[in-house]
């Protein structure tokens, strides 16, 4: 089993239930915390003295309070993870249900499971640890999975999340077409990137950019 685990959630009751189940599994070193920039932290720090987690688990959101923050979510704490322990465990442990999301976090950051938060979800935690300790397929719950095979459901690429991102923070065209080219993103051009725009405004069903920066964030993309 796996030997050593950070969890990144901020509400205690959580918190304790899944260090609970992590005993179960006889898991012998358990570390917690409330913010993702400790968790990143505690993992570079890990990774420094030759001692690295084996797994992470993380909620997705996490309450704003008075501490200034870096990274806001549970999905910029796995994507700055993964940059520097790539071949780490990761588990998204959230009540999170759109689809949307959750197929953009196995396609864009590579977690290896999902579990949604409700009733019996613990147990479901304690299931989808033990299949990825023994290499099993990336796992989610039975309702997910029907979901995320839903063939009707518009395939929402990484640059599509840049593109829209990008739009959130007021960017306009031709600023979003210089920061693309110096990323080296594809396709940079203006009239491309209107056209992509253009696409996303059908399908979601916008009325206009604002519109569509506004169904992105209740849809979690952005």
């Amino acid at each position: 089993m796996f030997a050593k685990v950070l969890i990144a959630e901020d509400l205690d009751t959580i918190s304790v239930a899944v260090i609970q189940a992590l005993e179960s599994l006889s898991i012998k070193e358990i570390h917690h915390t409330k913010y993702c920039d400790d968790a990143l932290v505690q993992i570079k720090k890990a990774l420094h003295d030759n001692v690295p987690y084996d797994l992470v688990i993380s909620d997705l959101s996490f309450k704003i309070d008075h501490r200034e923050i870096q990274l806001n979510s549970g999905e910029e704490l796995i994507e700055a993870i993964k940059r520097i322990q790539p071949t780490i465990k990761t588990i998204i442990f959230s009540i999170e249900d759109k689809s949307f999301r959750i197929k953009s976090l196995f396609n864009n950051l590579g977690i290896d499971a999902y579990v949604c938060k409700g009733r019996d979800s613990i147990q479901e935690l304690i299931t989808t640890i033990q299949r990825i300790y023994n290499n099993e397929d990336r796992t989610v719950t039975h309702e997910i999975a029907l979901a995320l095979r839903d063939k009707t459901l518009f395939e929402i690429e990484s640059f599509d999340i840049s593109l829209l991102k990008s739009l959130s923070k007021g960017l306009t065209l031709d600023e979003i077409s210089s920061d693309f080219k110096d990323f080296q993103l594809q396709p940079n051009g203006t009239s491309s990137l209107e056209k992509r725009i253009s696409r996303l405004r059908i399908y979601f069903k916008a009325n206009n950019n604002v519109h569509l920066i506004a169904i992105a964030k209740d849809l979690g993309l952005v």
